[in-house]
């Protein structure tokens, strides 16, 4: 696994990260991990490699588009000095522009959410260079769907700006898809934004792949 012993695995994000995470910082006792994938992330981490006693913390806020993250960067993530970061942001972007267009000012746009991803990596690197991106993800195969099309412009987007920034590419929505072969979004999720637990488990382990998990591994 890519991961060190004793690191401290930070994860970044918005509601679908969040959920109901412990505040100000998800760490420590009494599941602060909130009931999303972090809380999954954690108890796989701790189970499978309990020898490497890693530091997971919960820093998704609900709500945050890109914007809202790259503001908060310095104050909520940077300044835990994580050792991993991963950054799984962009679903609010996407979603303001279809569930309020009058106010157009609440969404961010293709160009501003590669710029603030950008920023995102290149402030971080200040910290760590150990940095995963992840795509946003919307529960939804058809791309007759126009939310679901445009979530995956801007998943596209998170790949060009892994590979220009040469951090590591988690591509979340490939592996919802997979799952949707076998069953309705209804199934995983009551809004085709954020999933329950079976959901969060696809998302964790999408992750967990992508830092090269080793799932067969006695401690």
């Amino acid at each position: 696994m890519i991961i060190l012993p004793h690191s401290k695995f930070v994860l970044a994000g918005d509601s679908v990260t969040d959920m109901g995470r412990t505040q100000p910082i998800g760490q420590g006792l009494f599941n602060p991990h909130g009931t999303g994938y972090p809380n999954v992330i954690q108890g796989l981490l701790t189970s499978v490699y309990p020898d490497f006693f890693i530091n997971v913390v919960n820093m998704g806020y609900s709500g945050n588009t890109s914007r809202d993250l790259l503001n908060r960067l310095e104050r909520d993530i940077l300044s835990l000095k994580p050792d991993y970061l991963s950054v799984m942001i962009g679903a609010n972007d996407v979603w303001r522009q279809f569930d309020t267009p009058q106010i157009p000012e609440n969404s961010v746009l293709p160009e501003e959410y590669r710029e603030n991803l950008i920023k995102i990596v290149r402030l971080s690197k200040t910290v760590t260079s150990n940095i995963i991106l992840m795509t946003p993800v919307y529960w939804e195969s058809s791309l007759t769907d126009a939310m679901s099309a445009r979530m995956r412009e801007y998943g596209q987007i998170v790949r060009e700006v892994s590979a220009q920034e040469k951090v590591l590419f988690c591509d979340v929505q490939s592996r919802v898809d997979r799952v949707l072969k076998h069953c309705n979004a209804n199934y995983i999720t009551w809004d085709r934004v954020h999933p329950n637990i079976p959901g969060a488990n696809v998302i964790a382990h999408a992750l967990l792949d992508t830092l090269e998990f080793d799932w067969k591994r006695e401690c």
